[in-house]
């Protein structure tokens, strides 16, 4: 019995195997190309950002900061206060803050600085010590054979020392000139920072301000979110290594509680740099078994904040998982360094945000959710939402 279809018997509506595959093709060539223009659109944009990164970095800072000190500044605002008087004092403000904490560690630095000293040279003629014992059965001549060495290195190079000493103090210079450059832009920021969303609006036309101003507000209030969560889970590691190099008596214990809650703001890198430096002063202060038992309460604290506090805050207050926070903070600290690796997170936030209400605004042509379910944040969000919603219906 034959098992061949006779072509009578095909039904009329049958499209051709080579018909529908072309279609794929030319579907897939048509997104190909699209994809490569915007590729290339965006390897520009990064181009024109490298360029003008010395100008873009002191706004990035200058927004972050002025997430933060925002709310007191509506604050005075709304008491009748001018609004340029509001944003200096708030600045003031914020600076007596800044450098009232580095004047309340300076003196315990100061104060206990000798005492470091001396358990310093105490530590290295112990290490000298044990290093002549077995196992390792170094001689005193030995050793100094290899600081003599040492010295003698760093003398054949004392043009490249200063090279760098001189690249270090440019540097400083540098970023000083930054940080003024900041505080200016953290002041336009403040007193004209409601004045810019109507300017976006003016300039760009109600449909596209509209959409601007919805994403710049939710934006906005992502880079509060993160500010304010980092100071949380900065604040819960200062205090918890704090009181335990207070009950471990390790000296300096203040300073480096508020050394540790700074540097939780440069994620990895600033944790372990202020561990690494915890450890060293216990080290030289108590001895090994202090320094290990030091070295323990940070990673038992790093593991608190990084399993629990840092993915649970900032995915509620973000709402991005885990696994891209930390994704984010490896890509940006492995090209950026510590700049990219402090600037990852806010990024992130701020692109998962244009994403979703990109993904909204599908959804609102698609038909698949109702303006009242897009949650806008601005009057302008909603009524771009109706009329995406009023667009739907009518296709």
């Amino acid at each position: 019995m034959s098992t061949a279809h006779d072509p009578a018997q095909v039904p009329a509506t049958t499209v051709d195997r080579g018909t529908v595959i072309g279609e794929g093709f030319t579907w897939l060539a048509r997104w190909s190309w699209r994809l490569l223009l915007v590729s290339a659109g965006a390897a520009i944009l990064w181009w024109i950002l490298g360029k003008l990164w010395v100008g873009v970095f002191p706004v990035l800072l200058a927004l972050i900061v002025a997430t933060v000190l925002w709310p007191p500044t509506r604050w005075l605002r709304s008491k009748g206060l001018p609004d340029a008087l509001a944003a200096v004092l708030v600045i003031l403000g914020a600076l007596v803050v800044f450098f009232g904490v580095l004047g309340a560690i300076t003196p315990s630095l100061i104060s206990q600085s000798g005492d470091l000293a001396d358990s310093a040279a105490k530590g290295l003629s112990e290490l000298q010590q044990r290093a002549a014992k077995p196992p390792f059965n170094l001689d005193n001549q030995t050793i100094n054979d290899a600081v003599s060495t040492a010295r003698t290195w760093l003398q054949d190079r004392g043009g490249q020392i200063a090279t760098g000493a001189l690249a270090g103090a440019s540097a400083v210079g540098s970023g000083v000139v930054t940080l003024v450059l900041v505080l200016v832009l953290v002041f336009f920021f403040l007193k004209d920072g409601p004045a810019f969303l109507p300017f976006v609006r003016r300039v760009s036309g109600p449909r596209a301000g509209a959409h601007l101003t919805e994403v710049a507000t939710r934006s906005w209030a992502t880079l509060g979110g993160f500010i304010r969560t980092q100071a949380i889970v900065s604040a819960v590691d200062a205090v918890l290594i704090g009181i335990g190099l207070v009950v471990l008596g390790v000296p300096l214990a203040f300073a480096l509680a508020v050394l540790t809650f700074f540097g939780g703001f440069i994620p990895i890198v600033g944790a372990f740099a202020v561990g690494f430096l915890s450890v060293l002063v216990a080290l030289v202060a108590e001895g090994p078994m202090t320094a290990l038992l030091v070295l323990a309460l940070i990673i038992a604290v790093q593991q608190i904040e990084g399993n629990v506090l840092q993915p649970f805050l900032q995915g509620r207050s973000m709402h991005l998982h885990a696994g891209i926070i930390l994704l984010a903070v490896t890509i940006g600290g492995t090209v950026f360094g510590i700049v990219g690796a402090f600037l990852a997170v806010p990024v992130a936030a701020v692109g998962a945000v244009v994403l979703r209400y990109l993904s909204e605004q599908v959804a609102l042509r698609a038909g698949e959710i109702t303006a009242d379910e897009a949650e806008p944040e601005t009057e302008e969000g909603s009524e771009v939402a109706e009329v995406e919603q009023d667009a739907a219906v009518t296709e």
